[in-house]
């Protein structure tokens, strides 16, 4: 398993094509953008959601991890869901938050490459692909971002069309104009003069 943190995230990569351990025990609440999922497995973080209801929420894991046992766990996750939140709300969080991230080798390739995206900026499908040495592969950059189960932490928000228009977002375009609106202006905020 390779490990990389920042501030705020430690990423946990598993063995690409590797299952989660289960079960996944999750909690919901509610965050600036809607209501957020967060789904823990022994390892940690292996999923945060966006939506409108709980019932959608659960949904999207069901669909994310059919073959795992889903515990709704409000009571012992209030830490993890309340660290994602303010990292979601205010871009800051109270500790290390761990995630727990499978996916194919290209697909965590692509989601490493995402997170050396400043807050605040964006880039094209293409540049992804040209920065991890395989240009033609747009599309399966594109394929790698609607992968992702792990909103904001994997800010495949950051991924825009070439042009700079905003494209498909799992979670909602809408909602990846506001989050890429909100992150420009912290950026801004925080700029010294």
């Amino acid at each position: 398993m390779k490990t990389a943190s920042l501030a705020t995230f430690k990423y946990n990569f598993r063995a690409p094509g590797s299952q989660v351990e289960g079960p996944i025990r999750f909690a919901i609440g509610q965050a600036v953008p809607g209501m957020v999922l967060v789904g823990r497995s022994r390892r940690g973080i292996c999923a945060i959601f966006l939506g409108e209801h709980a019932k959608d929420l659960r949904d999207q894991l069901a669909t994310a991890f059919p073959r795992t046992e889903l515990q709704a766990d409000q009571a012992t996750l209030q830490r993890e869901l309340g660290q994602v939140i303010g990292f979601i709300d205010k871009d800051s969080s109270e500790g290390v938050i761990d995630l727990d991230i499978g996916g194919t080798e290209f697909e965590q390739n692509v989601w490493q490459a995402l997170c050396g995206i400043p807050a605040g900026r964006t880039r094209s499908y293409g540049d992804v692909a040209r920065d991890l040495g395989v240009p033609e592969a747009v599309r399966a950059v594109a394929g790698a971002c609607a992968a992702n189960v792990l909103a904001i932490a994997i800010p495949c928000h950051r991924v825009v069309r070439r042009d700079g228009s905003i494209s498909g977002y799992r979670w909602g375009m809408e909602r990846k104009r506001a989050l890429l609106e909100a992150e420009a202006a912290r950026s801004v905020m925080e700029r010294p003069e």
